[in-house]
């Protein structure tokens, strides 16, 4: 067993860790946070992949920039965590035979015995992000575009949901604040004025 074996049962056992402590965990603002540890396990075995661009973007991109905005998030809402806790029980059958479900799919895929790809040490001079964009835009180009639109989509309806109208949400009335006169919200009332003597 080699170094890079090792390094990769360390990220691989710490990203199965973290992620079963993204489900597991009560707190919303913990599981925020053993999320961003399962991204950054995640870039790790991507630099051993050799993918060093995919790896950087997964740490800038979501634990720099999403997770962040997660977080906010879920700090902002003040879940109520016992409304949470309802339902537990009554959907757990189901989200046990999904999970063993995709556990299924993933050993199969796994120990599939067909033809294996080996992995190849590239050369020095080798960009995976110059391979990486070649195939985004020849061979990849519709579904990188139809992932675009779905995303935007998805931007959208966040969106719509967020401004929906609630009962105590305060806001400004524009219309009103310009029509106001300075007689409406002033009153100039004269006083005598006091001397010390």
């Amino acid at each position: 067993m080699n170094f890079e074996t090792i390094v990769f049962y360390f990220f691989a056992a710490l990203m199965i860790m973290a992620a079963l402590r993204v489900i597991t965990a009560s707190n919303p603002v913990h599981a925020v946070l053993f999320l961003v540890l399962t991204f950054i396990s995640a870039s790790g075995i991507w630099m051993l992949l050799e993918a060093e661009f995919l790896a950087i973007t997964l740490v800038l991109v979501y634990v720099g920039a999403v997770m962040v905005l997660f977080l906010f998030v879920v700090m902002m809402l003040d879940i109520d965590l016992s409304k949470l806790r309802i339902g537990y029980m009554k959907w757990l059958p189901i989200g046990l035979g999904v999970a063993g479900l995709l556990a299924f799919e993933m050993i199969s895929v796994l120990g599939y015995t067909g033809s294996h790809k080996t992995l190849t040490v590239h050369a020095a001079d080798y960009s995976n992000t110059k391979e990486l964009g070649r195939l985004i835009y020849t061979d990849y180009v519709y579904p990188f575009e139809i992932a675009a639109v779905l995303l935007l989509v998805a931007m959208v309806a966040a969106i719509a949901l967020t401004m929906r109208r609630r009962k105590d949400a305060k806001s400004q009335v524009i219309p009103d604040q310009i029509k106001v006169k300075k007689a409406d919200r002033l009153r100039i009332v004269k006083m005598q004025a006091e001397t010390k003597e």
